[in-house]
């Protein structure tokens, strides 16, 4: 009888031994911390998707590129700036899907792990060997489970967070207190360690590597189908039909005019050309460019320092005047020397004081929006940001990178000229109206 139950004993161990084996190994292979990283790149792509949408596209084409900064010092070749905007999208897409590709490495379908060499493939040649392509409608639905999965990762980041507030809180206090308060903080921490634990269930957290990269392929090769279809990318090999611009969207971007003008690929690619590399070599700023001088995102400062002190040039004391001047590269030092050559030292004519800042105002009408986008663009993309949702569609070319040169110092050449103009005006007269206060208080 005693060793009955000693084998019965035996066996309850080992069963429960096998099954405690078979949990670790399923949450082994559950994305758990790592979710957190994985909802970023999800909101990523998600926000790719929908900027791929029909009104979105329309407004690319009908307003983004039309901007009159754009067409003064950075191209009006609309065909040129298209391209841009295809292999800026593509470029963001070939990121997200190398940061897939460290994930995918952890799946158990063979598959998945060699997920990038199935993703150049279907750039490449537009195969999906594998159905991973989602129509509209299994996108849509992806779309809406997605986005759910993401919150819910979201809340549970801040709810870990608190959790671990409440514990460091609890453990740290020497104090003697209230015994009800100490309750009340009891009771806080087991509801938080409950709401914590059925978040992860309703989460990433929870999923396995396979099921978070299955959503994150299927997105991620629908989204580059989508911008081979709106950007006349494969029109040969994916058998679209040509329709009118008036009657599709699928045609909203493709430029009317010499629409092979841009170093793009369209249809299957042939020999060793690489899509990826091809977008990638094209968003490289020409040498006439400031990009190419990476003096983007110092004209941008500049010019938002310009644009405060001409709103306002009364403020502008000596100092502001002479640490602005420092910050001029000497090709502007040089240009706003000859400009200012045998220039007088009066500024006392309202008329042309008036003209100034309407010439101006009109010219930071179309300068000061590329300046504080290429700002946000460059925030958007520091390490600081890096998992975060991107607030705004803003394109590299609605920004200074692709801005020539050439054309931008003249511009804040200008800017210059007239600043100086009439902030010796605005000195003047308040030097004049003190001057008549202090003959009125002296008589």
């Amino acid at each position: 009888m005693a060793l009955e139950t000693w084998l019965i004993k035996v066996k309850k161990t080992k069963s429960a031994n096998t099954l405690d084996t078979a949990k670790s190994s399923r949450h082994k292979y559950n994305v758990e911390v790592l979710s957190f990283e994985i909802a970023g790149l999800m909101s990523k792509l998600l926000h790719l998707w929908n900027s791929l949408s029909d009104k979105t596209i329309i407004r690319l084409r009908n307003e983004s590129i039309s901007l009159e900064g754009i067409s003064k010092i950075v191209s009006d070749d609309e065909s040129f700036l298209l391209g841009l905007a295809c292999a800026e999208i593509t470029e963001n897409v070939r990121l997200a899907a190398k940061a897939i590709s460290r994930f995918s490495t952890r799946c158990h379908d063979a598959k998945l792990r060699c997920f990038d060499r199935w993703f150049d493939e279907f750039a490449d040649s537009g195969n999906d060997f594998h159905g991973w392509v989602l129509s509209n409608k299994d996108m849509e639905a992806k779309n809406k489970k997605m986005e759910k999965l993401v919150a819910v990762t979201s809340t549970l980041c801040k709810q870990m967070e608190e959790l671990s507030t409440t514990e460091n809180g609890l453990r740290k206090c020497c104090v003697p207190i209230k015994e009800q308060k100490f309750i009340d903080l009891q009771q806080k921490l087991l509801w938080q360690k409950q709401e914590v634990k059925n978040l992860k269930e309703n989460s990433l957290w929870n999923e396995s590597f396979d099921m978070v990269v299955s959503m994150l392929v299927r997105l991620v090769f629908t989204i580059l189908h989508r911008i081979k279809f709106v950007f006349g990318h494969g029109h040969g090999y994916y058998h679209y039909p040509p329709l009118p611009r008036s009657l599709s969207t699928s045609a909203t971007v493709y430029p009317t005019v010499n629409p092979n003008t841009y170093n793009f690929v369209s249809g299957p690619l042939k020999g060793n050309i690489n899509f990826f590399d091809s977008n990638s070599k094209f968003l490289k700023p020409p040498p006439s460019t400031l990009g190419a001088s990476a003096l983007s995102l110092h004209y941008a400062n500049l010019i938002i320092v310009l644009e405060k002190m001409i709103k306002s040039p009364q403020l502008v004391g000596i100092e502001a005047r002479d640490d602005l001047y420092s910050q001029l590269p000497s090709s502007i030092r040089s240009a706003l020397r000859a400009r200012l050559k045998g220039v007088g030292f009066s500024a006392s004519d309202s008329v042309l004081a008036g003209e100034w800042r309407t010439a101006l105002g009109r010219i930071l009408g179309w300068l000061s929006p590329l300046a504080h986008n290429t700002i946000k663009w460059q925030s958007e993309r520091s390490f600081g940001h890096q998992n975060l949702l991107p607030r705004t569609n803003i394109l590299l070319l609605q920004t200074l990178n692709f801005a020539n040169k050439e054309k931008t110092e003249a511009v804040i050449t200008e800017l210059l000229v007239g600043l100086n103009y009439i902030w010796r005006f605005e000195r003047e007269m308040t030097a004049k109206a003190l001057f008549e206060c202090n003959l009125q208080n002296s008589s």
